[in-house]
C-alpha cells in the first residue's frame, strides 16, 4: 500500500472532518501506544500542535515505559497534554464492592477515560480523536462505550499491522513502533499474549475473510494454522453485537397486527 497517501489521506479526513463539525480542535488520549501515537502525529499535522490536545490519563498499574513514552509522543507531536492520574476515581468506586478481577477493572479505566476525554472536550471546543483500528473492530478486542466511544476515526480502516507501517511514515520513533502492543490494563498484560496469537498471523486471516470473502477452509487450504482461523472467525462472531448500534423496539412490527 502507498503509506505516504494514506498518510495524506488520513490528515485530509481529520482537517475536513473537524472544519465541517465548526470545532476548534481535537482531544485523545495518549497511552504511549503505537494507535495513539500515529493519532497525535496525524492530527498534529492535520490541524497544527496548537489544536490538538493530548491526554495522559495512567492507573496505578501502568507501567512506568508507558508514561515515559507517552511524554515521548506528546514532545515529538509537539502537542499540549494534560495528565490526570485516574486511581483516587477508580479505587473509591471499587473501595465498597470488594475486589474486583482485572478484566472488570480493565474496561472500567478504559471507560472512565474516555468519559474524561469527553468532559475535557467540551471543556475546549474539541471533538474526541479515536484511535483504534480494524483489526481491534472486527476481533471486537475493545472496551465497549470505552476506547470505541470516540468522534470519529481516522485509522478505523487499516489493520494494526498497517497502522505500523503508516507509523513509519508518519515519524513516531522506532522505540515506540517495535514495543509489543500492551492496553496496559494490569501489569504483564499484552495485546497478543490475550488474543493467543500474533498480529502478523491474524490480520492475514481477516483480511482473506472479511475483504475477499474466503471460507474458513480455504484460508486454512492457504497455508493458515486451523486453530488460529476458527478462533478469529469465532471472535468475529461472538463481538458482532459490539459493532452495531443498541437495539430498538420497532413498534410497526408490531401494532398492526395488534389493530
Amino acid at each position: 500500500m502507498d503509506y505516504l497517501r494514506i498518510k495524506e489521506l488520513a490528515e485530509k479526513y481529520i482537517q475536513d472532518y473537524v472544519q465541517k463539525s465548526g470545532s476548534k480542535g481535537v482531544v485523545l488520549g495518549v497511552s504511549g501506544g503505537l494507535d495513539s501515537a500515529v493519532g497525535a502525529y496525524l492530527a498534529a499535522n492535520a490541524l497544527g500542535p496548537a489544536n490538538v490536545l493530548g491526554l495522559i490519563l495512567p492507573y496505578k498499574t501502568s507501567a512506568s515505559k508507558s508514561l515515559d513514552h507517552a511524554e515521548m509522543v506528546i514532545d515529538g507531536a509537539g502537542i499540549s497534554s494534560k495528565n490526570i492520574d485516574l486511581t483516587p476515581q477508580i479505587d473509591a468506586y471499587y473501595s465498597g464492592l470488594g475486589e474486583a478481577d482485572p478484566v472488570r477493572v480493565g474496561n472500567k479505566v478504559a471507560r472512565e477515560r474516555m468519559a474524561i476525554l469527553y468532559d475535557i472536550s467540551k471543556e475546549h471546543g474539541y471533538l474526541v480523536l479515536g484511535t483504534s483500528n480494524k483489526t481491534e473492530w472486527l476481533l471486537g478486542y475493545f472496551t465497549l462505550w470505552g476506547d470505541m466511544a470516540a468522534a470519529f476515526e481516522p485509522m478505523g480502516d487499516l489493520y494494526k499491522t498497517q497502522v505500523k507501517f503508516l507509523a513509519r511514515e508518519t515519524g513516531v520513533p522506532d522505540r515506540i513502533i517495535e514495543k509489543e502492543p500492551t492496553a496496559d490494563l494490569w501489569p504483564g498484560q499484552t495485546d497478543e499474549g490475550e488474543l493467543g496469537m500474533s498480529y502478523e498471523e491474524i490480520d492475514p486471516i481477516l483480511y482473506l475473510y472479511q475483504e475477499k470473502n474466503k471460507t474458513q477452509e480455504d484460508i486454512v487450504a492457504m497455508g493458515y494454522r486451523q486453530e488460529a482461523v476458527r478462533e478469529v472467525v469465532r471472535r468475529m462472531r461472538k463481538s458482532s453485537f459490539k459493532r452495531r448500534l443498541p437495539e430498538v423496539l420497532s413498534l410497526q412490527r408490531f401494532l398492526p397486527a395488534l389493530d
